[in-house]
């Protein structure tokens, strides 16, 4: 099938790896124009264009497809579809009508759950014990297009964001090419997404990794695992920021009555800390504003902490 596909991140080159591979021709691709990135601040192209670089596609960069002549180069192209993974830009409906096949979306979620920018940190947030992907049919309206196909994932207790990407990211992109071979050969029946339990999955913020160490220990475990890896888990000792990486509520503690953020013990399996409800946050792996990422062992090493010593929150 010849196919213009759309996309920024590593979740969307993963797909469309998956679509060369499978012999589809894709007559050009979009993604978002290089960004600023690292200490130096230097244009970082997007994954999706090292890929379409790689294997010589045609590549456009634009700021928005409002333009005429953004539609026109779609149209230019003749694809029997367009094929969206986290693009970033909104598609007017004169894109959404010039494929005779649609656009199709795929997103990391059991829509109509999460709906928007950051499904899979929000499922794990929320401690949902699956999610998975939809391939969708685009309409003008975020993420409301009727399903061609469902796949659906357990979420490990353990999970973090970053596992739960490259697993959806493959579950993704064999989910789309599957569909592709579909249509390419008879009519495909899409389900309209139910018109109960619909949330939505806002842009993650700096602010949403913040610790607050007066929630319950495992509602802190979550955020680690949401927003590892990025941005991380923050929170402050003295007067040093902290980024903690991986942390365990511990199920056997009960009733400890210490006020929340209160180092309660300290040991190479981990730091204990206090948290609301009088449940424990065991702190497996942090790291020091300006140093590295070390498990609590190595961190002890060389940072004294004692009983006694006290995390405040994380700020905006």
């Amino acid at each position: 099938m010849r196919l213009v596909f759309a996309g920024t991140p590593r979740f969307a080159a993963v797909t469309l790896e998956a679509l060369l591979q499978a012999g589809h021709d894709v007559a050009l691709v979009l993604t978002q124009p290089d960004r600023p990135a690292g200490r130096g601040l230097k244009p970082v192209a997007s994954d999706v264009k090292t890929v379409a670089v790689r294997h010589g596609l045609a590549l456009r960069q634009p700021v928005s497809l409002k333009a005429p002549e953004a539609l026109g180069q779609l149209q230019g192209t003749g694809a029997t579809a367009m094929v969206v993974v986290a693009y970033g830009l909104l598609l007017p409906q004169a894109v959404l009508d010039n494929f005779p096949l649609g656009c199709l979306n795929v997103h990391a979620s059991l829509l109509p759950r999460w709906r928007g920018a950051a499904p899979i940190q929000r499922a794990v947030l929320a401690g949902d014990a699956e999610t998975g992907v939809c391939i969708m049919r685009m309409e003008a309206s975020l993420d409301t297009g009727p399903v061609y196909q469902r796949e659906v994932t357990s979420i490990a207790r353990d999970e973090t964001a970053g596992s739960l990407h490259d697993r959806l990211a493959l579950i993704g992109a064999r989910a789309a090419v599957a569909v592709l071979q579909r249509l390419d050969a008879d009519p495909v029946v899409s389900l309209a997404q139910c018109a109960t339990g619909i949330t939505y999955a806002a842009k993650v913020t700096r602010a949403d990794a913040a610790l607050h160490w007066a929630e319950p220990a495992r509602q802190l475990d979550r955020v680690v695992r949401a927003f590892n890896p990025a941005p991380g888990a923050h929170a402050c000792l003295g007067a040093t920021g902290v980024k903690i990486w991986k942390a365990v509520a511990e199920a056997d503690a009960a009733g400890v009555d210490s006020v929340p953020g209160r180092i309660i013990g300290v040991a190479a399996a981990g730091v204990r800390v206090a948290c609301g409800d009088g449940s424990v946050l065991a702190i497996l792996e942090l790291q020091r504003e300006g140093g590295r990422r070390m498990s609590a062992t190595e961190f002890l090493r060389g940072y004294a902490l004692h009983e006694g010593d006290r995390f405040t929150d994380g700020t905006a």
